[in-house]
């Protein structure tokens, strides 16, 4: 398995590469890979908001509204469009730093309008004739394309027309319209989606205040002779329960999905349940998301990389770990199986919990759980 950091840690490691220390000397220093390195810098940029940034936000909107009175106010539309069209002109040679798909918009004038325009100039040289035309071009092709093409696949199908022009030039006419292949960034896009819909509704808050208010769930992994096997728990918060657990050679969303269906069927199928977890692949599925959906329950997830937020799960795999996994030389899966059975019975009924008033998780839920559940 993967070498896992505490949370200190990599916050000391990101601070160092903050601080100016070049990464391949934290690396070195701290012993952790430069790859892990500059993953959690890339998390740390994507997750950590700038110092500064409710007054960039703040800014950005006082723009936006200043843009939309200029907008309603009609000043920009009572300019003559040939006028309008000059002043684009100059605009576009003397502002590098403007792409023309900005100014565009910014003086209410269509690109297309705008190419044409530059294209029946009189005295324009023979390059500029040939480049004006290229970017009616480029821009037609892209925006047939759904702006789905890049500079290769334009180039490609330009070609096919018999225009040969190099892929260099066509992504520097990109540039210059601002136009960008969703290709390109469809990935991060992605996962800035699947982020916002991710959200860690606990947020480190292991209480409950009710039985069956919120699972958490892990799974961990064991080597038997030549063979791994994994072990997936369900905990109630409110008792610290272990409400239902599986054992499988396959780390699987099946794995997950039969643990939860036997918890919930086991418990009464309860409503207004929060279900909180990892990032694993297992957990993210559709096919669980789908799961859980059906049944009405809340799905939370720990932030990436971030194991402490599902330190009770991990608590408890590291509590089983000392107690009786690090005490037997496992022979078979059934002998691996059996002990899991009677620790998870000895945990649930037997080991008194500090967080209980040093109760056993089923001792607290008769004492505790029915009088709460009373209560709703």
């Amino acid at each position: 398995m993967p070498k896992r950091y505490s949370g200190e840690y990599k916050q000391a490691a990101i601070q160092d590469c903050q601080n100016g220390i070049p990464i391949d000397e934290v690396s070195q220093t701290r012993g952790i890979a430069v790859s892990t390195i500059y993953r959690w810098l890339k998390d740390c940029a994507e997750e950590i908001p700038h110092p500064h940034y409710s007054a960039l936000l703040r800014k950005k909107e006082h723009l936006e509204h200043v843009l939309e009175v200029i907008r309603l106010s009609g000043l920009i539309d009572e300019v003559s469009l040939r006028r309008r069209l000059d002043i684009l002109e100059t605009l576009h040679v003397q502002h590098e730093e403007y792409n023309v798909n900005e100014l565009c918009e910014a003086l209410n004038v269509a690109r297309g309008t705008f190419y044409n325009h530059i294209f029946r100039r009189a005295d324009r040289s023979k390059y500029e004739e040939e480049q004006a035309q290229l970017m009616l071009q480029v821009q037609q092709i892209f925006d047939g394309s759904q702006q789905r093409f890049g500079a290769e696949k334009i180039r490609i199908i330009l070609a096919e027309s018999g225009i040969h022009v190099g892929k260099k030039r066509i992504r520097g006419i990109m540039q210059e319209l601002g136009l960008e292949s969703i290709r390109e960034n469809a990935k991060r896009d992605y996962k800035k989606r699947q982020e916002h819909q991710r959200k860690n509704l606990l947020d480190q808050n292991f209480t409950a205040s009710r039985q069956n208010e919120i699972w958490v769930s892990d799974i961990t992994y064991f080597k038997i002779k030549d063979y791994g096997i994994y072990f997936c728990v369900i905990m109630d918060l409110f008792s610290r329960k272990i409400v239902g657990y599986r054992i499988s050679r396959k780390c699987s969303t099946q794995l997950v999905s039969s643990t939860f269906r036997k918890a919930f069927r086991d418990r009464g199928n309860p409503s207004d349940l929060t279900f909180h977890s990892d990032r694993g692949p297992q957990y993210v599925s559709g096919t669980f998301h789908t799961l859980l959906k059906k049944c009405g329950i809340k799905q939370s997830f720990s932030k990436s990389g971030c194991p402490h937020d599902n330190a009770v799960a991990e608590a408890f795999f590291s509590t089983f770990k000392r107690e009786e996994a690090y005490r037997h030389e496992y022979s078979s899966e059934a002998d691996f199986r059996k002990s899991v059975d009677a620790y998870v019975d000895f945990y649930n009924y037997v080991r008194p919990h500090q967080t209980l008033a040093y109760k056993a998780p089923a001792r607290f839920e008769e004492l505790y759980g029915k009088e709460e559940t009373q209560d709703l």
